[in-house]
């Protein structure tokens, strides 16, 4: 199957998972030790508010592929009416897009790449 021809929802669905994932990793690391407190840390960073500024920055620095924003572009793209109820629909497909680059790049095995992106957002890495 070629990820690039998946559907956007499909890997934004496994993008969710593998962002969040990172951001927990990295806020327990940080040394915050309760639940409640790593909860309220997180929004900062998975919000859909949070991840569309994230890739917007990411995307303003050239920092992605073609095929990159090939993935990000049909994810922004995709025909959708849903978004939660405390964000715009632009930022929401944003969001998605976001999500969407790191599923297909977790099916095509480019784990490296993710940790790049992931380190950009979490570390807050200057963008040349």
């Amino acid at each position: 199957m070629n990820i690039l021809e998946m559907n956007v929802l499909v890997l934004a669905y496994l993008g969710d998972t593998i962002y969040e994932d990172y951001v927990r990793k990295h806020l327990i690391l940080s040394g915050i030790g309760n639940v409640k407190d790593l909860q309220i840390a997180s929004i900062s960073y998975v919000s859909a508010k949070a991840q569309a500024k994230f890739l917007m920055n990411m995307m303003e620095a050239s920092f992605f592929t073609e095929e990159e924003l090939h993935i990000i572009m049909r994810a922004r793209n995709y025909k959708s009416n849903a978004h939660p109820k405390n964000c715009d629909i632009m930022t929401y497909k944003y969001a998605t897009g976001l999500e969407a680059l790191i599923g297909a790049l977790e099916l095509s095995e480019k784990k490296e790449r993710i940790a790049e992106i992931m380190s950009v957002i979490l570390e807050g890495k200057t963008l040349c």
